[in-house]
């Protein structure tokens, strides 16, 4: 058991890039504290660190890539696309390059299928949606600012309008998706997994004050393996295949959260977390214009 290496785990992409299965997550992160999570994850070992142009964070994850001292050329760096700027994705990216201070980043997603108009959020667009987005994303692998694309928050509805479009040449590499026990969404992971997508699980942890942390089975689990009930998650996203990048800005669960050598779960383990019956998602839809959630992804 002591070989199993779970925190140098990477899984390959359809382009042959090779994401680190552990990152960090950034999203909900307060400002001033970014920076010293990023530092503390990379000199633990993370080699992965998740943000978004939404967070309003690129500044101090950049920053804290540089305190850690870790050569930039050994870290995955994922950002994305804001919504307000599905039609301008050129000056989307150099708005987050400038703000990381770095020439490309590893992955460049696009943040939810919604082109909102930017003088009314509470409207889309009305000559614009993402399959045009991704026709101008298509065209930033060759400008070397980014080195693989991808999408977050695509349902298969979504994914089938824009894989099925005659313009989409680049399947995209990456759908970063709600995912957790309570949130398992089998059919959008097997829907993505049979086009060749990898699926990021983001707030994989349940999010801050989840549901999850009263959930008997997966206590009881935590309590028998002598681990964190977020370890036991974390190992139950990656063993499904995916990768997983929980959010803290606590140094001490930043570093307990990436202790995940040497164990792992057995397969009446993963499958008792399979079959968790609560349900519930830390994002919904209601706050973006159009409804991008349609109750296909289980």
């Amino acid at each position: 058991m002591a070989s199993i290496k779970n925190t140098e785990k990477t899984f390959t992409l359809n382009t042959g890039a090779k994401i680190p299965a552990i990152g960090l997550g950034t999203w909900q992160s307060k400002p001033n504290e970014v920076r010293d999570a990023v530092k503390t994850a990379l000199q633990k070992g993370y080699r992965h660190i998740d943000t978004a142009l939404a967070y309003e964070n690129e500044h101090e994850v950049g920053q804290g890539i540089k305190d850690s001292g870790v050569p930039r050329s050994e870290i995955w760096v994922t950002t994305k696309l804001d919504n307000t700027w599905h039609h301008r994705v050129t000056e989307g990216i150099d708005s987050s390059l400038k703000s990381l201070d770095m020439d490309y980043v590893d992955l460049y997603l696009i943040h939810w299928p919604s082109s909102t108009d930017p003088e009314d959020t509470k409207k889309h667009l009305p000559n614009w949606d993402f399959v045009k987005t991704w026709q101008e994303m298509q065209k930033l692998p060759a400008t070397g600012k980014v080195k693989n694309i991808g999408v977050s928050n695509f349902g298969i509805k979504n994914l089938e309008k824009l894989l099925n479009d005659p313009t989409c040449t680049i399947v995209p590499a990456v759908n970063q998706i709600e995912l957790h026990p309570n949130n398992p969404s089998p059919k959008l992971v097997a829907f993505n997994k049979e086009k060749g997508i990898h699926c990021t699980g983001y707030s994989c942890l349940g999010s801050t004050n989840s549901p999850l942390y009263k959930d008997p089975t997966l206590l009881k689990l935590a309590e028998n393996k002598g681990k964190t009930p977020q370890q036991v998650l974390l190992m139950w996203g990656i063993q499904k295949g995916w990768s997983v990048i929980p959010k803290s800005v606590n140094k001490e669960r930043i570093e307990k959260n990436f202790e995940l050598d040497g164990w792992d779960l057995t397969s009446d383990e993963v499958h008792q977390l399979d079959n968790l019956k609560d349900r519930f998602k830390v994002c919904g839809d209601g706050w973006l214009p159009v409804k991008v959630f349609f109750g296909d992804d289980e």
